[in-house]
């Protein structure tokens, strides 16, 4: 396939062989959307942090359509957005008209995603569409970026979708080949980047990133910051092929005890243990692995971003 443009400010920092950081913004079930905005900033404010997540109804749950929010960050933060778009809850026909809405909202960057089933959200009796799987929305998606038309090919009418698009991919995988296969796959319809799910081993992310080096695509590996020893817990038993360092269970449970109640820097011990984990595990990253960038899921956690990112060379739009 003929390479894309790079139409977004992320694959134009990318291309320009920066190693460029992502955060995460999740809009929950809220009509107002200050608190992302205020996240949004902080995010720009580091000069690091070239495009902000915004996620799409995260584990199944009835959140803010991830559209306007995405819009919004971008208007209202200046800061660019990944807007995650699920196959779970859309037919081929909403998928389309949600893309060609995004287009004219000026969104750049797409994020395909399968989505958590509806079973593990707070609507059990909803029934979930897939009527396409993600790897056939990536060809869609190419289909009307590349063709200018819709997945049966009619013609898009009006001017041509400018956007980027890209797929997830789990390091935690085990086995591994299939996961490996499921990314070669969107690979040849076209995706222009990767973001991988959480990684908390070091060696094991390596490993998953060398093997993606075959396909030549731009990979974000994803961390994910953990505010309290709640979140950890809830981590390392809930979510499939996730599993977090005891030791460091143990440090943030530690730490939440000696900390407790209101006191003057009651969360310095928090964010010293996340910074001693997390900073030495992106250099390693940065300094041994063909990695794009890190893709930061720090969720209204955007204090740790200046000590963690501030000794990273800045990439300023």
């Amino acid at each position: 396939m003929t390479k894309r443009p790079a139409f977004s400010n992320l694959m134009k920092a990318v291309s320009d062989g920066h190693f460029v950081f992502t955060g995460e913004l999740e809009p929950k079930k809220i009509l107002n959307l200050d608190e992302i905005i205020h996240s949004a900033k902080a995010m720009k404010k580091t000069g690091r942090i070239v495009a902000a997540n915004v996620t799409d109804g995260p584990q199944g749950d009835a959140y803010m359509s991830s559209m306007v929010p995405s819009y919004m960050v971008q208007e209202k933060a200046n800061i660019e957005a990944v807007w995650q778009v699920t196959i779970r809850d859309r037919n081929r026909v909403a998928l389309f008209g949600d893309v060609i809405a995004g287009a004219v909202l000026g969104l750049k960057n797409i994020l395909t995603l399968t989505g958590d089933h509806t079973a593990l959200g707070d609507h059990k009796k909803a029934r979930p569409v897939y009527d396409i799987d993600s790897t056939q929305f990536a060809e869609m998606l190419s289909m009307m970026i590349d063709d200018g038309t819709d997945y049966e090919g009619n013609e898009i009418q009006g001017g041509k979708i400018e956007m980027n698009f890209g797929c997830v991919a789990n390091p935690n995988s085990d086995p591994r080949e299939p996961e490996i296969l499921k990314v070669g796959r969107k690979v040849e319809l076209g995706i222009d980047f990767i973001q991988t799910q959480t990684a908390f081993d070091i060696d094991q992310a390596k490993e998953f990133l060398k093997e993606l080096e075959q396909f030549n695509i731009p990979v974000l590996l994803g961390l994910f910051p953990l505010k309290s020893h709640g979140i950890a817990w809830y981590f390392d038993n809930f979510i499939p092929g996730v599993s977090v360092p005891k030791d460091l269970l143990k440090s943030l449970k530690t730490a939440e005890k000696e900390n407790k109640g209101n006191k003057p820097g009651k969360y310095a011990a928090i964010d010293k243990i996340n910074l001693e984990f997390f900073k030495p595990f992106i250099e390693e990253i940065k300094k041994t692995t063909k990695a794009a960038g890190i893709h930061c899921m720090a969720v209204e956690y955007e204090r740790l971003f200046a000590p963690l990112l501030g000794d990273f060379p800045e990439y300023v739009k």
